[in-house]
Formats: C-alpha cells, structure tokens, sequence
C-alpha cells in the first residue's frame, strides 16, 4: 500500500514538472497537507507559480478548483454564499459561494478584512458553512491554498496567531535555481503558455474518490513510543527558549505527527523516522511561533530558532 503511495506521489510530482519547473519540496509538502487533511499557506514574491501550482494540482487530482482574488472590499458572503429570492418560486435559495469546491486558492489572503478572513478560516476549520442559521458541509476533499506576499503590507491584514494556527503548513516558495530559470525561459522561448498546458496536457493521476483511502491508510503509518515524545520535546522546548516570546501549542504538536506520518507514506515506509520530524518541524511551526522582539531586533528567523531548538532535542535511538 505504501509503495503504492509513493508511486503515485512520484507521478504527480512528474506530472506537475509539465507546468511549473522545479519547487518539488513545494509538491512534497502540499503533498503532505493533502495526506493530512491541512491546509496550506504559500509565501512567495509575486512570479514565482504560486497560482499555477494550485491550479496543476487540482487537475492531476482530478479535482474542482476556484481562485477567490481577496480585496478589501471582499464580504464574507462573496466567500460562502448567500440566500437569494426567487420572485417566482417564492423561496429562497442557496446561491454557492467559491468555497463550495475541492482545492481553494485563496490568493493574498491578507489584502482582505479580518471579518473576510474569518468567514474564510472558519470553512477550513469546520469544513462547512452557516448561511442564514443553516449548515452546508463543504465537498470531499476540501483544501484551501492561501498565498501571501512577503515583501508587500501597506493595505494588508495580517493573520493573527489564532488564525494562523488553522494552517496545517507554512510553505516558502523560493526562487527557482539558476538551472531551473533557464529551463524556464526556454520554454517561454518555445512558445510555452501555462494555462492552457494546465487544461490540455495536464491528466488527472489520481481519482478524486482515491484520496480518502489514501487518507485513510496515513492513519496506519507507526510511529514509535521514543519519536512520539521526541515530537512532545520538541513542540516543549519552543515554550522555553530565550529567543521565543510564544512557542508552540499542542496543536501544533499533533500537527507535526500527522504530517511525519504523511511524509513517510509519501516514501513509502510504513513508520515515521527521525528525520520525517525534523524536515516537517519547519513548515510546521514557523507560522505557530512569535520571536520575542530583541530577536527579531538581532535579526533571527523564526527558522532559525526552529533551527536551534531542533538541534537542542536529543535525536532517540
């Protein structure tokens, strides 16, 4: 089953490179939110295929895609919907939001008000939207990819931490290689359009009905006694260093196990190893930690604290 996992991980990901070149740590760990029934926030200067990732990836998946542009005179009923009146029926009914779909891109999700955000963070909580006192269960799977830019705040608003911490992961999408770049513009140079290679080259890898049994079978992933408090010790030793004002929850914690097992399953194995925690302890919890403001002052990442307190916890045996 697990090898089974991990050929279909190596397919999409080569199905994927017929759009967007290069970013495969990206692939892998939107890979792992979709195992792990997360959702991702994506930071990233404008240009880098933010937009046209999310876009491959529900295609491959076979899956329906909507791209809400968050502004700030966006409402919340612009997000999940509203109540319309039928003159000649005499009822009301629900007219579908964007959120009613399978993968949201949610694009720079803090150019809109907290209340817009709210409506929006509430969905990915609950999997489902309140309309005029009335519950509608969002469709199976459900996975929104916010993007952020890093460079940019004047007229955003920013997430708060509680808000954040409905994010499963934080991904950085980083410049491509030099290598990468080149193969880039070449294919420009070729007359390489991306959008309609997303709906005339791109195929769908895996059934969208598969993705539950997937799911599911990240659930039978071991995980040993020793790495289980390995990951406790980690998410603790956030709450006591110098250069962190506010650690990491217990949320977070959980947050870190699941997606391990998710990574392992991605390569095939069917128990969680050290080295699964330490990659995924990055994304993870870069959004769910505050540096204390001589930190940040001293120019520290939250990366870099990451960084030191991964290498503080004893790797078990």
């Amino acid at each position: 089953m697990f090898e089974r996992i991990a050929q279909t991980a190596r397919r999409i990901a080569d199905e994927l490179a017929k759009a967007v070149v290069g970013q495969r740590e990206v692939v892998d760990l939107l890979l792992v939110a979709l195992l792990s029934r997360g959702h991702v926030l994506l930071e990233g200067v404008p240009g880098v295929a933010k937009t046209l990732l999310a876009k491959a990836l529900a295609r491959t998946l076979d899956c329906e895609f909507a791209r809400i542009q968050l502004t700030p005179d966006l409402m919340p009923a612009d997000v999940v919907g509203t109540s319309v009146f039928s003159v000649t029926e005499g009822t009301f009914h629900l007219r579908r939001g964007p959120v009613f779909t399978n993968v949201l891109l949610a694009d720079e999700i803090n150019r809109t008000p907290p209340k817009t955000q709210s409506a929006l963070l509430e969905a990915m909580e609950e999997r489902q939207v309140t309309i005029d006192g009335r519950r509608h269960a969002l469709p199976e799977p459900f996975m929104v990819l916010a993007t952020q830019n890093p460079v940019e705040y004047e007229g955003t608003y920013p997430l708060p931490e509680a808000q954040l911490d409905r994010f499963l992961l934080k991904v950085v999408v980083p410049y491509p290689d030099p290598d990468e770049e080149v193969e880039i513009l070449n294919r420009f140079h070729a007359g390489f359009d991306p959008h309609r290679i997303v709906e005339s080259s791109l195929r769908p890898v895996l059934p969208r009905a598969a993705i539950a049994e997937l799911q599911g079978a990240v659930q039978e992933v071991t995980v040993a006694p020793q790495l289980i408090a390995y990951v406790g010790q980690i998410a603790a030793r956030t709450r006591t260093s110098p250069t962190i004002l506010l650690g990491a929850s217990p949320r977070a914690a959980a947050n870190l196990l699941v997606c391990s097992k998710a990574l392992a399953a991605l390569r095939g194995r069917d128990f969680v190893i050290p080295d699964d925690v330490k990659q995924l302890a990055y994304p993870v919890l870069r959004h769910r930690i505050l540096l204390r403001p001589e930190s940040e002052i001293e120019g520290i990442t939250p990366d870099m604290a990451i960084r030191e307190v991964v290498e503080a916890v004893p790797v078990p045996r």
